[in-house]
Formats: C-alpha cells, sequence, structure tokens
C-alpha cells in the first residue's frame, strides 16, 4: 500500500452552533487570533490540555491553532481555512485544483485516480501513471526534499503546473495544465456482478457533501432495481464529510429493519453535554436492507466513513476489505468568521453497542492491495476482487504476502482541512 500524502477528513455538521463570543470578533489578525482561542476554550473536546497562550503573540489564526492543539490526538483533525472555498467544496463538491489524486510508492509518484472533465482527465492522465518530474523537477529529488505535498503548487484558479508522466500503459508525455473548478462526482461507479449464484451491487463513494444525498438515492435505486443480494461499498478514498449523508448512506443500507434505531450518539466536552445528539437510522424508499455489507477501506477511508462502518455494526455484518481506516472517531464544526472557517474537534462518536474511540482506525479484516493497475470497478482489481468473494461466500481469501506488505507499509497522511477529504490535486 502506498504512502498517502492526503487523507484525513472534516466529520462536518451543520447543527448551527455559534460560539458566544462570535458575533464581536473583528476581523485584525489579533480578533481572529483571539477567535480560535476563544472557540477552542468553550467549544474544543480537549479543553483541558489547551496552553496559556496570547493571541496577541501568533502570526495568524492558523498559527495560533498549531501552537493550542492538543497534538497527543488532534495532529490535524482541526483546522482553520477559507470561507469560500469551504463553502464550495460541502455546498458543490467542488474543488481548485488539477483532478488527480496521488500516493508515495517506494520512490515513484503514482496516480490514484483522476476525476471525470479535470485537466488531468483532458491529458490523458489516469490510474496508475507515474508521475515522473513536476515543473521540469524530477520525482526523485522532489521525494528527497520532503516537497511531494507541495509540488504542484497553490489550489488557485489559473496557476499552470508543468506535468511529465508515464501512462498505465507506457506511454510517456509531458503537459501544461491549468488549475480551474474540478466538480467531483459524489457517486463515481455503480455496478452489478453475478459472482458465484448471488447478484453483487458495488458503489464507488467518494465524498459525505450535500450533492451526496440525491446521488446515492439516485445509486440506491438502480440497485434496488437490478435485484442485488449483497453490496460491495467501496470508500477506500473517501475521507469523510457531513454527518447527515452517513445517517443516510448507513440507512439505505440497513433499511427497515433498523429504522428509529440508534446510529450514533455525539459527546461534546462537559460544558457542551446540552449539545449532545442521538443519531437514528432513517427509513428511505430505496433502501436495501441488507444484513451483509463489504466495505472497501484504505488508510485514506476516514471519519464519516469510518463513522458508517461503526455506526452499522451493531446491526448488519460489515467486512472490511483492504487496508485498517484513517482512526478519526471525533467530529467538528464549521464556524464562519471574517473570509475563513474553523473547524475544531468538539465531539466524539459512539455507536448503538457504545464502541468509538478507533484512535488506532477500524483493522481490516480481508486484508488486500490497493491495485493500480486496474481501474476501480474493475473485477481483476485486488481489493475488489476480494471483496466479491467475500460477498459471494462470506470467507476471506488466503492472504496474498505482497498485497499484506503493501498495507502493512501504508502510513498516516498529514494533511489538514477538507482538502484532506480528497486525497487530490
Amino acid at each position: 500500500m502506498p504512502r498517502l500524502r492526503l487523507a484525513l477528513a472534516v466529520l462536518a455538521v451543520s447543527w448551527g452552533v455559534t460560539p458566544a463570543h462570535a458575533q464581536s470578533s473583528a476581523c485584525t489578525t489579533l480578533g481572529q487570533t483571539t477567535f480560535v482561542r476563544d472557540t477552542l476554550d468553550e467549544l474544543y473536546f480537549w479543553y483541558r490540555e489547551l496552553p496559556d497562550l496570547d493571541p496577541a503573540d501568533a502570526a495568524s489564526p492558523e498559527a495560533y491553532l498549531e501552537a493550542a492543539r492538543y497534538r497527543a490526538l488532534d495532529r490535524t483533525f482541526s483546522y482553520v481555512t477559507s470561507r469560500a472555498a469551504n463553502d464550495a467544496f460541502y455546498s458543490d463538491s467542488q474543488f481548485i485544483g488539477l483532478g488527480l489524486s496521488t500516493a508515495v510508492l517506494g520512490d515513484e509518484l503514482r496516480v490514484l485516480q483522476v476525476f471525470d472533465g479535470s485537466p488531468a482527465a483532458d491529458a490523458g492522465i489516469d490510474r496508475g501513471s507515474r508521475i515522473t518530474a513536476i515543473d521540469g523537477v524530477e520525482i526523485a529529488a522532489i521525494l528527497a526534499a520532503g516537497l511531494a505535498d507541495t509540488a504542484f503548487g497553490p489550489a488557485q484558479d489559473g496557476v499552470e503546473v508543468g506535468v511529465a508522466f508515464e501512462t498505465r500503459a507506457g506511454a510517456q508525455r509531458s503537459v501544461v495544465l491549468r488549475k480551474r473548478p474540478v466538480t467531483i462526482p459524489t457517486v463515481s461507479l455503480t455496478r452489478v456482478f453475478d459472482v458465484g449464484g448471488r447478484r453483487v451491487g458495488y458503489l464507488f463513494f467518494r465524498n459525505f457533501v450535500r450533492p451526496s444525498v440525491a446521488a446515492l438515492d439516485a445509486a440506491f435505486e438502480s440497485l434496488a432495481a437490478a435485484g442485488v443480494d449483497e453490496l460491495v461499498l467501496d470508500l477506500r478514498y473517501n475521507g469523510g464529510g457531513l454527518v447527515d449523508v452517513a445517517v443516510q448512506l448507513a440507512s439505505l443500507v440497513a433499511g427497515p429493519p433498523a429504522r428509529d434505531q440508534v446510529f450514533a450518539e455525539t459527546r461534546h466536552n462537559d460544558r457542551n453535554r446540552r449539545l449532545n445528539q442521538t443519531l437514528r437510522f432513517r427509513d428511505p424508499s430505496h433502501a436495501l436492507g441488507l444484513d451483509r455489507l463489504v466495505v472497501i477501506a484504505t488508510r485514506a477511508s476516514a471519519s464519516a466513513s469510518e463513522l458508517v462502518i461503526n455506526g452499522l455494526r451493531p446491526f448488519v455484518e460489515v467486512t472490511v476489505v483492504g487496508d485498517r481506516t484513517y482512526g478519526k472517531p471525533v467530529g467538528q464544526y464549521g464556524l464562519p468568521f471574517c473570509d475563513k472557517v474553523f473547524a475544531p474537534v468538539a465531539f466524539t462518536s459512539v455507536n448503538a453497542d457504545g464502541r468509538g474511540d478507533y484512535y488506532d482506525g477500524i483493522a481490516a479484516d480481508c486484508p488486500a492491495a490497493d491495485d493500480i493497475g486496474h481501474e476501480l470497478g474493475d473485477s481483476a482489481e485486488a481489493s475488489l476482487a476480494e471483496a466479491l468473494r467475500v460477498a459471494a461466500t462470506g470467507r476471506c481469501s488466503a492472504a496474498d504476502a505482497a498485497g499484506a506488505r503493501r498495507v502493512r507499509a501504508a502510513t498516516p497522511p498529514r494533511a489538514t482541512g477538507w482538502r484532506a477529504l480528497l486525497n487530490a490535486q
């Protein structure tokens, strides 16, 4: 498994929490750093662990947060970001970039996925492509300098990036790509496979944002019409998103047997117990009502993706194929101030059995490699092939030694903010 450069996500909510001090904060640097300090003191799940810092000493709200965060558990979860970019992502499933996601595999930078209609797709970059140089600098030099996270430049419309690459088929090309708005199809693939006499549905789901609800409803309507007996839910690069979408997805899987049962409970710090919520399963019209589910996951599967797995397990037999998930059993509120959004960790969550606390991630039941030699949705791709076997037989196959080594080689991602949902440039 490659070392993922971006994978962590915000578990965002829309419950309208407003700190008592929010309306009076000025947009000077001191006003913004003071807003971050006061919000942390009021809402932060680990407020007791905050150091005593003077906001006047911080150069920016981002700098104050980095100095104050509880690094034992919150190395990257809480963040400050642009309000415009944050709103575009959650409202329209859009970001500014080239439209590809990458991972470091040994001494190579490889492409994991390419978004349709993006600059990368237009240039012929595909899953499995090997990036050989960026703006004329060889990848070996970029990796040696530890610059893989920033090599593609800022996320600004119109920024040009020179990219040399070799496609999965071996064709070598050099192109200049211009960054622009990229729309992410939240449900990117829906297929049905006939395996061992079972009709197995497959759904590749990329992010938990507002457009996801309609996309999921349509996908499950088509799967129900196809008469699927089993479902493989591919969350391998899904870093999370809105809690409300997680409830909808879990409800579409579990259906009437779980209606009104507890999906998750949120638990805030002792200053905000009034905000604790019980989230319950719904009964959407096209729910499949499954008694078991196969999930494909990697270290890039985080937050709301993990919430779905954990929330379903008291009611549905969930088998995880691939790799251990990221490990983010906490969530944030997105709080706007000035032209920014501050999202501090404010709560943790547990399922109906009281289980949560998976900071080390949710372990894979059936290890399998993320096989970039095949397209996503290809039944020969290693993780999907294993998932289909599990769906048809109820059992894991013998672990592939090389694949298991790649899984164990995965290291936690490092990014912050909503962009970490994407593992994308």
